[in-house]
Formats: structure tokens, sequence, C-alpha cells
């Protein structure tokens, strides 16, 4: 209940998001999202993924998943060496 009512403040806050929103964190992670949207895109549609059976989504998906492990670790990586 504590926890829902903190929540709901931090959401309302308007000064709170904006700061959030122009954090390199938050930048980074939508620019990654974006990334990664342009990518499956494309993949779909060098795939025929429209056509797609079962197996092939459940190996769309791990590849899928094993890029985004891969673009984290990357990020994890350069924010590594900025610290250094």
């Amino acid at each position: 209940m504590v926890l829902r009512l903190i929540l709901r403040y931090f959401a309302n806050n308007e000064q709170l998001i904006q700061r959030m929103a122009d954090s390199y964190p938050m930048r980074r992670a939508a620019q990654l999202v974006v990334a990664l949207m342009y990518r499956s895109k494309s993949l779909a549609r060098e795939q025929g993924l429209h056509e797609m059976t079962p197996e092939r989504f459940k190996s769309f998906v791990n590849m899928f998943r094993n890029n985004v492990k891969q673009e984290l670790e990357g990020v994890k990586k350069e924010l590594k060496n900025q610290k250094k």
C-alpha cells in the first residue's frame, strides 16, 4: 500500500519525470529499444515472418533474446569504460 502511494507520487512528479527523461541511461535505453525495433523489423522482412511456423517463431524469439543480451552487455562495457 505504501509502495503504491510512493510510486504514484513519483509518477505524478513532473520535475522528476523530466529529469529522468533527460538522463543518459534513459536516453540510451530508448535508443536501444528503437534500434532493436528496426533490426527486428528488417529481420521480419528478410525472413518472411508472415508465413512463420511455430518452430521458426521460437527460433526468431531466441535470436531476438540473444541480440538483446548482446546489446545490454555492450552497454555495460561502454559504461565501465566511461567510468575509468
